[in-house]
């Protein structure tokens, strides 16, 4: 029996055509704007599901994501660029260059361990930002405008369509390169490594060296994904880009979508993003029992998260056909 075709690819090609064109015609700006937050989000959250396929959680990731946002912030406010040619390669670079010089120490520990040791490198990280008076302390400083080959635009609703279309086209981009990744001898020793080190060794493949490769990998896409974020908010700060309750927010959305699939992280922002804002408008003062309880529901009773759902849906479509 031959086997079956894999519709990832052009599933990916088609859903973020289907949302590009959507958003930049019909959304609202409002809507438009949490869609390019949650994207930006998402872009971290790909490379946290590397890292769980691995069995590894990061508690720490705040870390790259804030770094990616301050390289982005600091370029302009430093040398007045503005240039996203310029700014996200940079954020994600500098990002990737961190994660090489710690994925050396953090790549010996496994479990609770690993992520505990993440959760104190973004730590030493937020405590540097907030004692330092030239990264604008807890106040944080603003973002100059993005351009593009130097042009830009005093529309802000043009300027948002633009962000918006340019997340769509990398988070493409990102999820059929991690694809393509996943499905390599390289990338599946995610799983393997996962279930059994041993094995992987004796196979010839340096463990260590698989999982500093990874982390590496997903060190870049927070920092790229921070940038992006810095861009759409036009601000920077510690407690919204570094402080442990973002490495927290981006764990939560890892559950929620779950490591099916590397279109899963984008449907879960996104989900996230929107439980968050109408739980604030609801209940804005215990806006973070919602958030937990469906924190608790997707573990209950979702454990391969929403991805999961729609996988059962599509399944049982075929069933009734």
């Amino acid at each position: 029996m031959e086997p079956s075709r894999d519709w990832t690819i052009p599933g990916l090609t088609i859903g973020f055509a289907i949302v590009a064109v959507s958003g930049a015609v019909f959304l609202p700006d409002w809507l438009l704007n949490q869609m390019v937050i949650s994207f930006s989000r998402a872009l971290a959250v790909v490379g946290l599901m590397v890292l769980w396929r691995t069995g590894l959680v990061s508690f720490g990731h705040a870390l790259y994501f804030g770094l990616g946002a301050y390289t982005v912030a600091l370029l302009g406010k430093e040398f007045g660029v503005s240039d996203v040619l310029i700014t996200l390669p940079a954020a994600a670079l500098a990002s990737a260059a961190v994660g090489v010089g710690l994925g050396f120490i953090i790549r010996k520990y496994r479990e609770i361990f690993f992520a505990m040791l993440s959760l104190a490198f973004s730590m030493v990280l937020y405590g540097i930002v907030v004692k330092t008076e030239a990264l604008g302390s807890t106040d944080g400083f603003s973002v100059l405008s993005p351009t593009l080959l130097g042009m830009s635009s005093d529309d802000a609703g043009v300027t948002l369509v633009s962000l918006f279309l340019g997340l769509c086209l990398v988070g493409w981009a990102v999820a059929v390169l991690v694809h393509r990744y996943l499905k390599s001898v390289l990338g599946s020793l995610t799983t393997a490594i996962r279930d059994n080190e041993i094995r992987v060794e004796y196979l010839g493949y340096s463990v260590a060296e698989a999982i500093h490769g990874k982390y590496v990998m997903s060190a870049a896409l927070a920092g790229l994904g921070g940038g992006f974020l810095a861009i759409s908010l036009g601000q920077v700060d510690p407690d919204s880009m570094i402080n442990w309750t973002v490495s927290g927010e981006l764990v939560f959305v890892t559950i929620l979508s779950g490591p099916g699939s590397v279109a899963a992280p984008f449907i879960g922002s996104l989900i996230f993003e929107l439980i968050r804002t109408y739980a604030f408008e609801w209940l804005p003062y215990a806006w973070q029992l919602i958030v937990g309880a469906t924190l608790l529901i997707i573990i209950f009773f979702l454990p391969d998260g929403v991805w999961s759902l729609i996988t059962r849906l599509a399944a049982g479509r075929g069933d009734k056909r």
